[in-house]
């Protein structure tokens, strides 16, 4: 019944040489339909293709996160991604973004790969995988400048302040909810989330991290999706199985080269 629209399979708490069959085993006793796992490093996308090339029921990204741009390796340019994104498993680009919080990255290498990732996916028509944190000013103006109101996307792991939210609404982009949206000072992320168009919503685990309640603290994984999402169909008012078909369909209409088995038949 639900898609998890963002993890890392590839980490090594989830994985040995792929995604360890247990944490897979779980996520689909529990209901997830598919699962998007994220590139976080070019050198390392050919693990997380792997990944989604073993199991029917994984797809993948392509990209750079924002705490390696510019490393050696990870200057990726436009026409990588663009040959990236033609692999049919390939229904993303990113994450991507800025992230102002730890400065991992220079600024100005963290601006410039967000520009390449979001030019990769207007020529691709791929949609980008956007990270967000302490960086809400810069995200918004260069969404604006570089997406020319064309580009498909999401802001993840929503956290980020209601402006930033309104923002990307209106550009036509969708927002993400983790397990951030369970934790008990989350009080004004639950009010963006409650307040946000139903049809404009997806559901992540961002798994390793950011285990729900009663999970907190703990290493996350997809089979945890459950959690936020009742959380958050409590919060809108719906039946849990009214939000995961709707949140289901909100994510097949973005990563539109997902499949589910009776689309695949027909």
């Amino acid at each position: 019944m639900l898609i998890d629209t963002h993890c890392h399979l590839d980490f090594p708490e989830l994985s040995r040489d792929q995604a360890s069959q247990a944490v897979l085993e779980r996520a689909r006793a529990a209901g997830l339909r598919r699962m998007i796992t994220i590139s976080t490093h070019a050198s390392r996308f050919d693990q997380v293709k792997a990944i989604a090339e073993a199991n029917d029921d994984i797809y993948c990204s392509a990209g750079v996160h924002p705490h390696h741009s510019g490393e050696p390796g990870e200057d990726v340019a436009e026409d990588w991604l663009v040959e990236a994104a033609r692999h049919p498993k390939v229904v993303g680009l990113g994450e991507t973004g800025l992230d102002y919080y730890y400065n991992n990255s220079p600024r100005e290498a963290q601006r410039k790969s967000f520009r390449t990732h979001i030019r990769a996916g207007l020529q691709s028509d791929l949609p980008v995988i956007v990270h967000a944190r302490d960086a809400d000013d810069d995200i918004a103006a260069i969404l604006k400048e570089e997406g020319q109101g064309r580009l498909k996307g999401l802001l993840h792991c929503f956290s980020s302040g209601r402006a930033l939210a309104e923002k990307g609404l209106e550009m036509g982009l969708l927002i993400s909810f983790s397990g951030i949206v369970t934790f008990k000072k989350s009080e004004e992320l639950r009010s963006i989330a409650k307040d946000a168009p139903m049809d404009r919503i997806l559901v992540e685990t961002d798994a390793p991290f950011l285990a729900p309640e009663p999970y907190r603290g703990k290493v996350n994984e997809p089979a945890y999706l459950v959690h936020t999402a009742a959380r958050l169909a409590e919060l809108k008012g719906i039946p849990f199985d009214e939000f995961a078909r709707i949140t289901t369909a909100n994510a097949l209409r973005l990563f539109s080269k997902i499949k589910l088995p009776e689309e695949a038949a027909a």
